[in-house]
């Protein structure tokens, strides 16, 4: 656990420390989000490169501790194991950071940005072998077919990375979330005594909290495509790596906790706003990667709600969520996750409710008006 704390804070210090130069050289430099669009909640020019110091503290701290994580591996395979994983983690988190960094500098075409993600998914799931082999009793479902695992992996890869992009909307929503849920991963793996995995899990906790310092409402840096989509690929990598945990190796404290539930609790705001948004998109006939005001953060900004309180109510539903994956341990896997995933769809459902009828009430008013008006 000391080795942990440590990675956690050389992450959050770096960050910490490292972000105001960043702030200052961004806005001389007018490396800047500005105002204007009527999708921006912001009325001032805020930088966008906060992915930068997620990024550099993430890899630096994860890096940095690398080799005494070496030193707790018992034996050959598994020190391969966790060398092969590093070199693919750290090439893919390259690629997906230059992605991001050009967008949010120059920007990028949508479908470019897809390509990139598919190729980042490719080189974890062909050549790291990060992928999702089955479902281990989900639903009755074990072993995936070797091509439909190939897929599935790659498909869960582009729907993650750009379920972080989409809550990325509003001061502090996307840190917080993937601060939790790297929290929750890395106790897990902390537990699993999965030392590579946990140690990736706290630098990135400690990159979050250090940033969320500079990133919570009001925000004086927002995150960026840069800072978004290596949350995305991260969480992904580590939700991946649970769910293929290997049960015989746990200990009894957690052997029960359904490891596919696990996963869906630490990502049911992102997974079920993205799946939303892409439905309503597709329904509007629009690209699911075009951006509107569809999403569960705006519904409860329509309901006077300000970047702080929202922010916080999504952080509780997230702890709610993943607390409750862990209390229906003792249940079957498959009604647990029915349980706690439909909780999760209904709970997220009731500010779009709100928001549904009050625009009706407001229709319903405009009409009585301008009835009035003809008589």
């Amino acid at each position: 656990m000391g080795l942990y704390f440590l990675i956690f804070l050389t992450s959050f210090l770096v960050v910490f420390i490292c972000t105001p130069p960043l702030i200052r050289v961004s806005l001389r430099k007018n490396l800047t989000d500005t105002p204007g669009d009527l999708r921006k909640l912001h009325t001032r020019s805020i930088p966008t490169l906060g992915g930068v110091m997620i990024f550099a503290g993430t890899l630096f701290a994860f890096a940095l501790m690398l080799p005494s994580i070496i030193d707790y591996l018992r034996t050959d395979g598994e020190i391969k194991l966790v060398i092969s994983d590093s070199s693919y983690l750290t090439a893919s988190i390259l690629l997906l950071f230059f992605i991001g960094v050009k967008d949010d500098i120059i920007g990028t075409a949508a479908i470019f940005k897809l390509l990139g993600h598919i190729i980042v998914g490719m080189i974890l799931v062909l050549m790291g072998n990060i992928r999702i082999t089955g479902f281990h009793g989900l639903f009755g479902l074990y072993t995936l077919p070797y091509w439909g695992s190939v897929f599935l992996s790659i498909f869960t890869y582009v729907v993650i990375i750009n379920a972080i992009n989409f809550i990325d909307g509003i001061d502090g929503l996307a840190a917080g979330v993937g601060l939790i849920g790297a929290a929750a991963f890395g106790t897990w793996f902390g537990f699993a005594h999965s030392y590579m995995l946990a140690a990736l899990a706290f630098a990135l906790c400690g990159s979050l909290m250090g940033f969320l310092i500079y990133n919570f409402s009001p925000a004086k840096i927002f995150m960026g495509d840069s800072g978004s989509l290596i949350i995305g690929l991260i969480l992904c990598i580590l939700g991946i790596k649970l769910i293929e945990f290997d049960p015989a190796q746990l200990p009894y404290s957690i052997v029960g906790i359904s490891r596919p539930l696990f996963v869906m609790g630490v990502l049911a705001y992102p997974l079920i706003d993205a799946l939303r948004i892409v439905i309503i998109r597709s329904i509007k006939g629009s690209s699911p990667l075009e951006a509107d005001r569809n999403h569960i953060h705006h519904a409860l900004l329509d309901m006077q709600l300000s970047h702080r309180q929202i922010s916080v109510i999504l952080y509780v539903y997230t702890a709610l969520v993943i607390t409750s994956a862990v209390l229906v341990k003792s249940m079957d896997s498959t009604w647990g996750f029915v349980l706690v995933g439909g909780g999760a769809v209904i709970l997220l459902q009731i500010p779009l409710i709100i928001r549904h009828r009050k625009r009706k009430d407001k229709k319903g008013i405009v009409k009585e008006m301008e009835h009035h008006q003809a008589i």
